[in-house]
């Protein structure tokens, strides 16, 4: 059925209907019911080109990605988000256009992007203290939300992130009311806005209970699994190590696992081991106990939330900028323990 056929069958015109199926605010909520539910019934889904053309959109939202080694986007981590936020374009019938650039051409790919009216909006990942990819896209003039916060940029855009500084610090503390004093913490490379607040909830919640962060305790990294046994390993070795771990990353977790097992200790007895865990649908965090005892918040969500907020500042253009902060949860798994008193 085509879009003449269907307006005949409700008696309404063409225009009519195209603005009901597309969201149009003038057309009545009895009438769009009416044309949603008879497109529905006989399999009607509008040509997508013929809509770009009626709306003056390009139906797609935007995601650059740099190739770059040593950047965070290489984590797995970002297939998840990628899911959930595909979901929410395609029940708001847009595509999502994935760019994979080199660093050097990421600001190139934003201005085509905007020059060639290729996309309706961008999702921004990745962001760094002082970026300077905000005021690049605040000057192109494309809507764009933030997964994450760009350091303590005060300008207006919209963002979304987890209270990472909060996270840590509540982490930190479990670990201290454990009896651990030497904590050491696996972070994300520190240029990323996420794993600074980390490293400083970290600290706050030591300084707090008279402890000096010690920096040979600390380590910014890729968050791999190799680099989270690579690490561990090392810190096991040395003559004073510690007797709990912080991690950034679930991925890095299962390294510090193995390195605690290959160094003979037991996780959760000789050594604890809290990590976050960004509640990946195809790595679990444990069954009905988690393995790990985690700050959790799920990646997908955060997904599906940037891409709402993405199409509702695109819907509305003058709409305020829409900024929301996550609180994390603390779950107990079998990763932690007391301190054990060495001898």
């Amino acid at each position: 059925m085509n879009l003449k056929e269907l307006s005949t069958l409700l008696g309404l015109s063409q225009t009519t209907v195209s603005r009901a199926l597309n969201g149009f605010p003038e057309v009545k909520e009895a009438t769009r019911r009416r044309v949603m539910e008879a497109a529905a019934l006989h399999n009607y889904a509008p040509n997508r080109r013929a809509k770009s053309l009626a709306t003056g959109r390009s139906m797609s939202i935007g995601h650059v990605i740099p190739i770059s080694s040593k950047h965070e986007m290489v984590n797995p981590v970002f297939a998840d988000f990628i899911a959930g936020a595909g979901e929410t374009y395609s029940n708001a019938g847009y595509d999502m256009v994935l760019s994979v650039v080199r660093d050097e051409d990421e600001e190139k790919a934003y201005r085509d992007m905007a020059s060639k009216g290729s996309v309706d909006g961008i999702i921004l990942h990745g962001p760094r203290e002082n970026d300077p990819r905000l005021k690049l896209l605040s000057n192109i003039g494309l809507p764009f939300v933030v997964h994450g916060r760009a350091g303590d940029d005060t300008s207006a855009y919209s963002w979304l992130d987890i209270n990472n500084g909060r996270s840590f610090e509540r982490a930190t503390n479990l670990l201290l009311d454990l009896g651990h004093r030497r904590i050491a913490l696996l972070n994300g490379l520190e240029y990323m806005d996420f794993a600074r607040r980390r490293r400083l909830g970290y600290e706050a919640a030591l300084r707090t209970r008279g402890i000096a962060p010690d920096p040979d305790l600390r380590d910014s990294n890729e968050m791999t699994e190799q680099n989270g046994f690579r690490l561990t390993t090392a810190l096991l070795a040395a003559p004073n190590p510690p007797t709990a771990i912080l991690v950034s990353s679930y991925i890095s977790a299962i390294g510090v696992r193995r390195a605690i097992s290959v160094s003979g200790q037991t996780i959760g007895k000789d050594v604890s081991v809290v990590t976050h865990d960004d509640d990946l649908s195809y790595l679990r965090n444990g069954d009905d106990i988690p393995t790990f005892t985690a700050t959790q918040s799920s990646v997908r969500e955060a997904g599906r939330r940037c891409a709402e907020m993405l199409l509702e500042l695109i819907q509305s253009p003058q709409t305020a900028p829409i900024q929301e902060l996550w609180e994390t949860k603390l779950v107990l798994g079998q990763s932690t323990g007391p301190l054990k008193m060495r001898a």
